[in-house]
């Protein structure tokens, strides 16, 4: 009866030690500002806890890239079992990444550089096609009655944002009209006046972050401009500015998935021989408007 107490204390600790040993880095470009990436970080906690794993997560306050390419290179030395990692711009952060998997690291990108993500050698991405949702977002103002638009980018050096605004274009049927509103709230709202004020055409908007769209809604009630605003991504605010038509609309690429799925990915690819999904994963994009915040009101900041 001892030796078979005691086979099984063994059991419990080696699987114990195996569990311990599955340990997952994720880094993302936020700064710590943006309201969107703590419901990745959750995603990803969430999918660690699930298969037992434990999960670091890093970002850099600068939001500079060569930062972030630092903090890659610093997770790769510790060898994980992999490493999940935006990809806002992929001339700054591929180096790292190719270093990476040369090592054997298993990378899997998420959010931006959907374009550059095989090319570095990560197995796959998990986010939404950038262009096509802004494009998405531009036909559907169009069709609303946008006919002269601005887009807020905060993040001038992500080429994720770029796509949004050139697809917005490309929906409108007009030549990019973009400006850089960086991250600070006061900043964007500022710009955003300037811009507004400058060019009384201006008849659509599209902010393409939660915390840049509810800055913008403030700097257009301060111009008094009669303008349609469209965001991307869901906070509290922008909810409620949409239940109060402050907003037209919104485009949710659920990232939650964004830090869930690559953990599932990653903990399948090494525990059952390479099993890996045949493409990548979309995690948007999708609408949300008057017809359906109700809905998903109670997830903005937490799961959406």
């Amino acid at each position: 009866m001892k030796k078979v107490l005691f086979a099984a204390m063994a059991a419990s600790i080696v699987a114990g030690a195996a569990i311990a040993e599955e340990r997952y880095v994720m880094i993302t470009h936020t700064q710590g500002t943006d309201p969107f990436w703590p419901v990745v970080e959750k995603g990803g906690r969430d999918a660690a806890e699930d298969v037992g794993a434990t999960l670091e997560y890093n970002f850099d306050v600068s939001g500079d890239m060569s930062a972030m390419a630092k903090l890659i290179e610093a997770a790769a030395a510790t060898q994980p079992d992999g490493i999940i990692v935006s990809l806002p711009d992929a001339a700054a952060l591929g180096p790292a990444i190719k270093a990476a998997v040369a090592d054997g690291i298993p990378v899997v990108t998420i959010n931006s550089g959907l374009e550059s993500s095989a090319e570095l050698g990560a197995l796959m991405h998990v986010g939404q096609p950038e262009r096509l949702a802004g494009s998405k977002a531009g036909e559907r103002a169009a069709a609303e009655g946008v006919t002269n638009g601005l887009c807020l980018n905060q993040e001038a050096f992500n080429t994720a944002l770029v796509d949004r605004c050139s697809g917005y274009f490309d929906g409108l049927g007009g030549e990019l009209n973009m400006i850089d509103v960086s991250n600070d709230p006061a900043q964007i709202e500022t710009r955003t006046a300037a811009a507004l004020q400058a060019d009384d055409s201006i008849d659509g908007v599209l902010a393409v972050g939660p915390h840049v769209c509810e800055a913008a809604q403030k700097a257009i009630e301060a111009v008094g401009a009669d303008v349609h605003l469209a965001c991307f991504d869901l906070s509290p605010g922008v909810m409620d500015m949409i239940e109060a038509g402050d907003a037209a609309f919104t485009i949710d690429q659920q990232q939650r998935l964004q830090g869930y799925m690559p953990v599932i990915v990653l903990h399948l690819y090494n525990n059952s021989a390479g099993l890996l999904p045949g493409a990548n994963i979309p995690s948007g994009p999708g609408f949300v408007d008057q017809s359906n915040a109700a809905s998903v009101k109670a997830l903005a900041g937490i799961d959406r």
